[in-house]
């Protein structure tokens, strides 16, 4: 007999395998508010829930709160990542622009994952460290949340190269940050890139 359901390779439907991710979300955001937990403000690579996905070993869906706005602070990329051979992204106060702001991600994560976000901003080498700020997402406002800065801040900009690029966009897309920061953040990226290759020139 035919039926309208698309059958995968394991002999499941598409719309069975859907279920079953839902369920499995439905349980990880069940199991994230029965443990100690911490806020946590992304605004680089790890807004992109796939990819902070690879160094926490787990599903970041279901622990983000929302997009969130960090005031009195921008964007900077004064830090090289051995790691990703690039430049890669810092967060600097900014107190002669006090309504300057920097959009990101906010998640709600389980204290187990701490040490394996930790080891992904290198904080054991010296490379990031904590800094706990103030945001608002929602309308809601958030204290206490934990956020990475750069420990050894280059003199001059590092631009990223095409990889961190586009998981920063894809995270910033994907998670919904407002369309016009999107272009602001892909034109300042887009522009180091141009300044970098110019200089290499």
């Amino acid at each position: 007999m035919v039926t309208s359901d698309r059958l995968t390779s394991n002999g499941l439907s598409a719309e069975s395998l859907s279920a079953e991710r839902l369920a499995a979300d439905r349980l990880a955001a069940e199991r994230a508010t029965a443990e100690p937990y911490f806020h946590y403000f992304a605004y680089g690579s790890c807004m992109c829930p796939v990819d902070l996905k690879r160094s926490l070993r787990e599903n970041t869906h279901p622990y983000i709160v929302g997009t969130a706005t960090l005031k009195g602070y921008r964007l900077g990329f004064n830090y090289y990542s051995p790691q990703r051979q690039c430049g890669a992204l810092d967060i600097l106060p900014d107190p002669k622009t006090p309504n300057r702001e920097v959009q990101g991600v906010l998640y709600r994560l389980p204290w187990r994952l701490s040490d394996r976000l930790d080891q992904r901003e290198g904080v054991q080498q010296g490379s990031y460290r904590h800094q706990q700020i103030a945001v608002k997402s929602a309308g809601r406002a958030y204290i206490q949340v934990r956020t990475y800065v750069v420990v050894k801040k280059t003199p001059v900009e590092i631009p990223p190269n095409d990889w961190y690029f586009n998981v920063v966009m894809r995270g910033a897309i994907t998670c919904g940050l407002p369309e016009n920061y999107c272009w602001q953040l892909f034109e300042y990226m887009r522009s180091l890139q141009r300044v970098g290759v110019s200089n290499i020139a």
